[in-house]
């Protein structure tokens, strides 16, 4: 970690993979606002919210949102589309950087060629999380005994979505391409990582923490800050074993 200096390299994705989170939850909202889904806010994560911050946290939270649904989406589409894919296409090119580093190569490839292929990486993996998300919160299944088996399959269906995202970024980012094997084995430890990473959250977030108070409100965004500094590391350090266990075989 030291010698490709992986905490350098996460420390920079986790920050511009936050700002790229804002402005994909605005794009998340206003997607729901175009497709006359505010009943999902309504029913299902408002109520998550409620529970967990101070009253007039989320009465400014809830205002926002109504305001959104409100009115029209499709400017706030664009521009949260623009700012998302353009934050993180600069998380990928800094993996792109750590990449460098964790397979020891020179990156020769021109500027022009780099940004394209971190906007094209970027667009697919903004569209494979909000389709995961919709899939995993929107997605309407069917009654009587096939409620259980669909909601498997959409979860399963998310999963795949979001590893094949990562796939993308560790077959193509590099300067020097991986084989299929290894890109689809780097993604299957970074994803498997991101799901142990989110079951620890999700228990500390709904067992452990408190954000009914002032310090607890400003805990919440320690415990943001810190979800993306832990997945930035997961994915640099589950790369750094592929690596590994690529150069063992």
């Amino acid at each position: 970690m030291s010698q490709h200096r992986l905490p350098v390299y996460g420390a920079a994705i986790a920050f511009q993979t936050f700002v790229a989170a804002i402005a994909v939850v605005l794009l998340g909202l206003g997607v729901l606002g175009a497709i006359g889904r505010g009943d999902v806010w309504a029913r299902r994560i408002a109520p998550q919210i409620h529970k967990r911050v101070l009253p007039d946290v989320y009465a400014g939270i809830n205002q926002t949102v109504q305001h959104i649904f409100a009115h029209d989406s499709t400017w706030l589409i664009l521009f949260a589309s623009a700012l998302a894919l353009w934050k993180t296409s600069t998380a990928v090119r800094m993996c792109m950087r750590a990449l460098t580093h964790i397979y020891e190569t020179k990156d020769d490839r021109p500027a022009w060629l780099r940004l394209a292929i971190s906007v094209g990486i970027a667009a697919a993996m903004v569209v494979a999380l909000i389709g995961a998300v919709l899939l995993v919160v929107v997605a309407r299944g069917p009654s009587g005994g096939l409620v259980v088996p669909f909601d498997i399959a959409r979860w399963i269906g998310a999963v795949v979505l979001v590893g094949i995202a990562f796939g993308l970024l560790i077959r193509f980012a590099p300067a020097e391409r991986r084989a299929k094997k290894w890109a689809t084995t780097g993604a299957a430890l970074v994803v498997g990582g991101w799901i142990v990473q989110s079951l620890l959250f999700e228990v500390y977030v709904t067992s452990i923490a408190s954000f009914r108070t002032a310090a607890g409100t400003l805990l919440a965004f320690l415990v943001v800050t810190t979800f993306f500094s832990v997945a930035a590391m997961v994915l640099l350090v589950g790369i750094e074993l592929d690596e590994l266990l690529r150069q063992n075989a």
